[in-house]
């Protein structure tokens, strides 16, 4: 188990990225676009949302719903492709990389996990952490975060983030829940190597 300032590129390039917005927000978000301008020429990149989204509904999606929305959506690109899913990386913004991160702590198999904004607990109740599955978390995991983000403080991210097995690299960048984008896209490009 280890945590690094700065982490570790992944041993192997991943074939395909999957990536999904926070509570309510769509494939449109800023940040999963300036992801895919950003590292589009060097790998796929599946933008999706949560079918509550699609049907019309706002708000976040049902966790169980959410979780087999990233299993089907990491499988379908991996099947696209011709390789396993071992080959595809997954994560998202917040609730997304939530969703992703309990996918992949309940079995999914990818190349490494991006968690974009982690919501490790609700603001203003540090003590609410969503933290029950990251022990069960093997693959690499990348995790970028606003130095002043409200939703987990860089002591608190340290922390909890550090029991993920597989290895979590934390990035701070400046700004909170919602930081600029230019230095999340270059701490993920690093990332996938």
């Amino acid at each position: 188990m280890s945590l690094h300032a700065a982490p570790t590129p992944l041993d192997r390039r991943p074939a395909g990225l999957v990536v999904l917005p926070g509570a309510g927000g769509g494939r449109d978000n800023r940040t999963l676009v300036a992801l895919e301008r950003g590292l589009g020429d060097a790998l796929p990149i599946v933008r999706a949302e949560f079918p509550n989204r699609t049907a019309g509904r706002s708000g976040p999606e049902r966790p169980a719903v959410a979780v087999a929305h990233v299993r089907e959506l990491v499988v379908g690109l991996a099947a696209e492709l011709g390789v396993p899913t071992s080959r595809i990386a997954v994560g998202g913004r917040s609730f997304g990389g939530r969703m992703a991160s309990i996918a992949v702590a309940d079995g999914l198999e990818v190349a490494g996990l991006a968690l974009l904004s982690y919501p490790l607990h609700p603001p203003g109740r540090p003590g609410t952490l969503r933290t029950e599955h990251l022990p069960r978390i093997t693959a690499p995991t990348l995790a970028v975060s606003g130095e002043r983000d409200p939703f987990g403080n860089p002591a608190e991210l340290a922390e909890h983030l550090a029991v993920i097995p597989g290895g979590c690299g934390l990035v701070l960048v400046t700004g909170n829940h919602s930081p600029a984008d230019g230095p999340v896209v270059a701490a993920v490009r690093d990332w996938l190597g």
